[in-house]
């Protein structure tokens, strides 16, 4: 039985489900992974914004959380994404 299965039985868009399985593929033994939104949308062959529209959603269902990074001059980095379902 697949680790994810729970997400398929989910109320959550396909753009959800495909974020979702792109970052938990590439997160690391704490379930944690940084791609940049661009990288995910141009490795996903979807939009920027439908990407940001399914991190929404994730967080909404409360599988996926989200913290802002920043560099040590205090300029915003990627977002740290913490995978919570499952």
């Amino acid at each position: 039985m697949s680790k994810l299965n729970f997400l398929y039985r989910m109320e959550i868009s396909h753009r959800a489900v495909s974020v979702y399985t792109y970052i938990a593929d590439r997160a690391n033994k704490d379930g944690e992974c940084w791609p940049a939104i661009p990288t995910i949308a141009a490795e996903l062959k979807l939009s920027q914004s439908t990407v940001r529209r399914a991190l929404r959603d994730l967080r909404k269902a409360g599988i996926l959380e989200t913290e802002q990074r920043y560099r040590t001059k205090g300029g915003k980095s990627s977002l740290l994404y913490k995978i919570r379902g499952g």
